[in-house]
């Protein structure tokens, strides 16, 4: 298969400060003391896509990352990792690589991608129908803890994270309409050849653009090139490819069209025939061609493109860890309802305790938890929904409930932990009570205090 990947990994992100800094960047992020970025390179591995460009934002992380992926993954993945200026977008990101693509068609994934869908399925569903752009499309994912871990407190429910509106055609396979972020809110403006076209439209706002898209090579790079001003490949490149689908402006014999300005004019006669040629060929719709067959020779005849759609199936596991609160969740579903995706083997009580680690007496970690290698705990400890990194050090009576807990923290003797994210090299100093907060790297907190809703971190130098 003649595809080229592109892994959009990040860098510092800012939507992730307490949790990334220029020692951990965001690729390198734990989901289950793995690196977030693992998660996309083993699935693409697994579709047999090796050949890889890793994007990274700043020159410091793509040394960190590019270092970490050498070791991990030496001989079973070709990877060039390469550094782009912070806060070019994802459009800007590929714009600066674009000399490396040479293959016919370009996958490019989000590295904060974790996910079930295998990447192999999208690129063989936009080879089969000739796409310009093909997106994967899965359910908008839920947010939020399952249990508030307190006794008397309500439980807290999950609820649904931002969500676009989709427009798909009666077969769901081609994209006719997308609008995301803050269009969501606005009235809906869809060209009228569309509408025409297809003779009727599936409206969605149940389903999530997951980030993973297969281009051919030759229109994205045209794109870029032509549109400068294009930041977002969600929110400017594929807009564009989508809505200009009926009158394309892509090599069309070297020359430009305008775009649509939603004024032309069809006969009834001709939107029927359209309507009723869908009709005939339902299994293998292909809009595209009868609208083109149909203008032929006419004043207004265009060149169109296809824009693509893969609808991952509800049963597959789909989210981006592209908040705090996304990173909660991922570690939470990833040692609980999608622990298929952790890659270790959960012992009999449904957890994964390193061999090397040692539980005190009366100490108990409960089911969909984690203990990584070489952490200690204290007697009459409890864990309940929550990762523990390697190393930790934690004393006795220690209560962590629905958190992430990363590499090297300590832990003194009495604290509470529940709802919160504790980064490497945390010192937590004895009976502190956390609630919902966030520490980054390094930090130390005092003995008897109390936090609820913080972000605690030290100042960058």
């Amino acid at each position: 298969m003649d595809f080229q990947v592109v892994v959009l990994a990040g860098g510092t992100s800012k939507e992730l400060v307490p949790l990334v800094s220029k020692e951990v960047p965001k690729p390198l992020l734990p989901v289950a003391n793995r690196p977030v970025l693992s998660y996309v390179l083993e699935q693409l591995e697994l579709s047999n896509l090796k050949d890889l460009i890793v994007v990274v934002e700043g020159e410091d992380a793509a040394l960190r990352v590019g270092g970490w992926i050498s070791g991990a993954y030496v001989d079973r993945l070709h990877v060039e990792v390469a550094a782009v200026p912070e806060d070019v977008g994802t459009a800007g990101a590929l714009r600066a690589i674009t000399h490396h693509l040479t293959a016919n068609d370009i996958l490019v994934v989000s590295g904060d991608l974790v996910s079930d869908v295998p990447p192999g399925a999208v690129a063989a569903a936009h080879r089969r129908h000739d796409a310009v752009v093909t997106t994967m499309l899965c359910s908008t994912p839920i947010s939020g803890p399952t249990e508030s871990g307190s006794a008397g407190a309500k439980d807290k429910i999950k609820k649904p994270k931002r969500f676009n509106i989709i427009g798909l055609d009666p077969t769901k396979q081609f994209l006719l309409y997308i609008a995301s972020g803050a269009e969501v809110e606005k009235d809906l403006h869809i060209p009228k050849t569309i509408l025409r076209a297809v003779g009727q439209m599936d409206i969605q706002a149940d389903l999530m653009d997951a980030h993973l898209y297969a281009f051919k090579r030759a229109v994205l790079q045209e794109v870029l090139e032509q549109k400068p001003n294009f930041h977002s490949l969600r929110q400017d490149v594929l807009p564009y490819l989508v809505r200009t689908q009926l009158n394309s402006e892509i090599l069309l014999n070297g020359t430009p069209q305008a775009e649509e300005n939603g004024h032309e004019k069809f006969t009834s006669r001709g939107n029927q025939a359209i309507i009723s040629q869908i009709l005939a060929n339902a299994s293998t719709p292909r809009f595209h061609e009868v609208y083109e067959s149909i203008h032929n020779g006419s004043p207004t005849a265009q060149r169109t493109h296809k824009c693509c759609a893969y609808i991952a199936s509800n049963s597959k596991y789909c989210v981006r860890l592209n908040s705090i609160q996304a990173f909660s969740d991922i570690n939470r579903d990833v040692i609980g309802e999608a622990n298929h995706l952790s890659g270790y083997s959960f012992s009999a009580h449904n957890n994964i305790i390193h061999p090397s680690a040692d539980l005190g007496s009366k100490t108990t970690v409960g089911p969909h938890c984690m203990l990584g290698e070489g952490s200690l705990m204290g007697d009459k400890c409890s864990v309940k929904r929550s990762v523990i990194g390697r190393h930790c050090r934690i004393g006795s009576n220690v209560k962590i409930v629905n958190s992430v807990v990363m590499d090297h923290v300590t832990l003194g003797d009495g604290c509470s932990i529940q709802g919160s994210i504790v980064c490497s090299n945390v010192q937590i100093q004895e009976r502190v009570v956390l609630r919902d907060c966030q520490i980054g790297a390094g930090f130390v907190v005092s003995a008897g205090s109390e936090h609820k809703g913080e972000s605690l971190a030290r100042k960058e130098k």
